[in-house]
């Protein structure tokens, strides 16, 4: 049996595998999954490579020293492509570009890009994971040639790499997987297992957390009504709700199991709980279904858990996150337009781009358009994805310790907050406020639910 551990720091329960041979003996390792933690298919990995469970984005691959693995795969932009292709050297490299490629904004390529003389290469900000000289390629994982010469750990084709915003195993700082719509930048995504679900489902990530859908992209959801492996829904029930069947065929798998609806008939069932999907829904991602009394979208995991004081608002397109007051919470969005795709939503990283949609390059007036969300300096967050962070108001960059006039604020993996200026409760004035409805360079609100809008996902 290979090496098997569990690693959790701070408040976070964090499953860590080494599987670095058989799938089978790391199966028989794993044991049953935490509650509320996403399981997964094991696979064969590099030595030392491991899996570590994220509140976020669900289990990820990582190194030997526990950080988190990204690709970047080549996405399509306006004017042109970024990114890695498939089985091809990497295009993350040395060299420092100070100027705008022109390929994902109307603007031309070559105007000079925010504080250009500090810039860092993409190497820098994405260290290659360099494979060992007897390194063998197993399973996905492949070895790909870099243009230095060096040989780089690939996986399913891609070339893939470690993020410098993540500093303890369980980081996921450096991407998502969450599919941002319109004219986003490329942005790089965290590399994890397949999901332990049966092939009728998948997991999508929403607001709300790691959501299961149907082949088809359909919410399925629980009922209160219901045993543990028992279906109560009959007759009238029938009519809104219809039961997600099994095949003769199919057989359970970890937290998944089948209800004998009747002879011949027969139902999926996760964490002993029947699973249906709702007659009304019209659209994938739904979660209207529960606005029903008693029925309830399905996770894998629930988003991790917000400050205490924090509310939730319902508005005309949705339910958000807000402040103590009521007031929307908004997370601001940026990547830059060089050919290296360089995040610019981070206080480690330039806020120039912030600054020219939130204030016409004021940093006084940012603060009254867009202010930060404000934390008690004993703040203690909930959850790992939660913390507390001290920002020079003039900079918007980190403020040195013991700085006179820093705000001590809230951030969401690593990011502050903000409000709305002149909002009240309900209000979300402020979303897709900058470039391309804020997807390149610009505001979202929090959305907890925002299948009345179409945002999800």
């Amino acid at each position: 049996m290979r090496a098997f551990k569990v690693v959790m720091p701070m408040a976070l329960s964090v499953l860590v595998l080494l599987l670095a041979g058989d799938p089978a003996s790391a199966q028989q390792a794993r044991g049953k999954p935490t509650a509320e933690r996403e399981d997964f298919l094991p696979e064969p990995m590099p030595p030392g490579f491991q899996v570590i469970g994220n509140e976020i984005e669900g289990p990820v691959f990582a190194d030997a020293n526990g950080r988190t693995l990204y690709r970047w795969p080549l996405r399509g932009l306006r004017n042109g492509d970024v990114g890695d292709r498939k089985n091809a050297a990497s295009n993350c490299g040395a060299e420092i570009y100070n100027v705008n490629s022109g390929l994902q904004s109307p603007w031309p390529p070559g105007l000079a890009l925010p504080d250009a003389g500090v810039r860092r290469s993409c190497q820098d900000l994405w260290p290659a994971v360099i494979a060992t000289a007897d390194a063998k390629p197993v399973g996905k994982w492949s070895i790909i040639a870099r243009k230095d010469g060096a040989k780089q750990w690939a996986y399913d084709g891609y070339p893939i790499y470690t993020s410098n915003l993540d500093k303890q195993p369980g980081d996921v700082l450096g991407g998502s997987n969450r599919r941002a719509r319109g004219d986003a930048p490329g942005v790089r995504e965290p590399l994890g297992p397949h999901a332990n679900v049966p092939p009728a489902f998948s997991v999508v990530m929403v607001g709300s957390g790691r959501m299961l859908v149907n082949y088809s992209g359909f919410s399925v959801y629980s009922w209160d009504g219901d045993g543990p492996d028992k279906s109560n829904c009959a007759a009238a029930c029938l009519a809104s709700w219809a039961p997600v069947l099994a095949a003769e065929s199919s057989q359970p798998q970890g937290e998944w199991t089948i209800v004998q609806r009747q002879p011949g008939i027969r139902q999926w069932a996760f964490r002993k709980k029947p699973l249906y999907t709702y007659i009304a829904d019209a659209k994938p991602r739904s979660m209207m279904g529960s606005d029903e009394p008693g029925w309830h979208n399905v996770y894998t995991q629930h988003a991790p858990a917000w400050p205490a004081e924090f509310t939730q608002q319902e508005t005309h397109a949705g339910i958000v996150l807000a402040d103590a007051k009521g007031k929307t919470i908004y997370l601001y969005a940026c990547g830059d337009d060089a050919l290296d795709q360089q995040a610019c939503d981070h206080p480690a990283s330039p806020q120039g781009y912030r600054y020219s949609v939130c204030g016409g390059n004021d940093a006084a007036r940012c603060l009254k358009t867009f202010p930060y969300v404000v934390a008690a300096r004993d703040a203690k967050s909930p959850s790992r994805s939660w913390t507390t962070i001290d920002i020079d108001p003039m900079t918007g960059l980190f403020a040195q310790a013991g700085q006179a006039g820093a705000l001590h604020v809230w951030a969401y993996r690593g990011r502050p907050v903000y409000t709305f200026a002149d909002e009240k409760p309900g209000d979300v004035d402020g979303d897709a406020w900058g470039e391309f409805y804020g997807a390149r360079n610009g505001y979202k609100a929090f959305w907890l639910r925002d299948d009345f809008y179409s945002n999800a996902g």
